[in-house]
């Protein structure tokens, strides 16, 4: 699968050499008031910063349009049977619940700050409670994509190691259906298929992974986690970093 075309190629190139101001990480969402853990060290390069796109947020991990397609289908039933009263009272409460989800979902937009640099992956996630997660490129074993609408979708990513991060935690940034081993997951991004393309040239340097950028085909959780895919775009070897380097670690603030 081909995930970039030569001008994302092209641009991805642009955006690893440039990098990007870390001061312009405390002007765009959750801020990390300095906390190590979601705060880039001085000698690291921020390649991407980013947050979910709230209408397909709700869309798809909300899934705002299948609860309003099942209570206008109850509203419908309502009627068909002769009940006036309860498919109006259905009718509004299915309203109520959609723009619900859409409140969830913007409230979640709001609070998400993703963060590519050249050494780790970082999440500035949580509504009530403010969480910051911080996985090292080296720790990732797989990385798996779904294109979504406009470009934007969906990067999952499996890590090395025993389980240290709950479904919990992460959700709504996780993979649905892996509980035994949670994926991060980054959702709705934009221009997904370039920042795929741009945490797999990140990665390069610590070594090759198994799978890399494999398509997510959501089929029963342990084919999902156990199957074989064949690598995609698989990383280059070479020589690992030195930098002192973070642990994976979650934590809230």
């Amino acid at each position: 699968m081909d995930l970039t075309t030569a001008s994302d190629a092209a641009a991805t190139a642009t955006s690893l050499t440039a990098g990007i101001d870390h001061a312009e990480l405390e002007n765009d969402g959750p801020k990390a008031f300095g906390d190590r853990i979601g705060t880039p060290a001085a000698d690291e390069k921020v390649l991407w910063k980013g947050r979910p796109a709230m209408g397909l947020l709700a869309r798809t991990a909300f899934h705002a349009h299948k609860a309003g397609a099942y209570m206008a289908a109850l509203s419908v039933i309502a009627l068909m049977t002769g009940n006036a009263t309860a498919a109006v009272v259905v009718a509004g409460l299915g309203v109520v619940l959609v723009a619900l989800l859409y409140v969830l979902a913007w409230a979640n937009a709001r609070s998400t700050l993703y963060i590519l640099t050249d050494a780790r992956l970082i999440m500035r996630i949580g509504v009530a409670i403010e969480t910051r997660i911080n996985i090292p490129l080296k720790q990732i074993t797989a990385a798996h994509f779904r294109p979504r609408a406009d470009g934007h979708g969906d990067i999952a990513v499996e890590v090395a190691g025993e389980r240290l991060l709950s479904t919990l935690l992460l959700w709504p940034h996780v993979r649905p259906f892996h509980y035994k081993m949670p994926q991060p997951m980054l959702r709705a991004v934009p221009e997904a298929a370039t920042l795929a393309q741009m945490i797999a040239e990140a990665r390069a340097p610590f070594g090759a992974i198994a799978r890399n950028l494999t398509e997510i085909k959501e089929a029963a959780p342990a084919s999902a986690q156990h199957g074989s895919q064949g690598a995609v775009t698989p990383g280059r070897l070479a020589p690992v970093m030195h930098r002192s380097e973070q642990g994976f670690e979650g934590a809230p603030a």
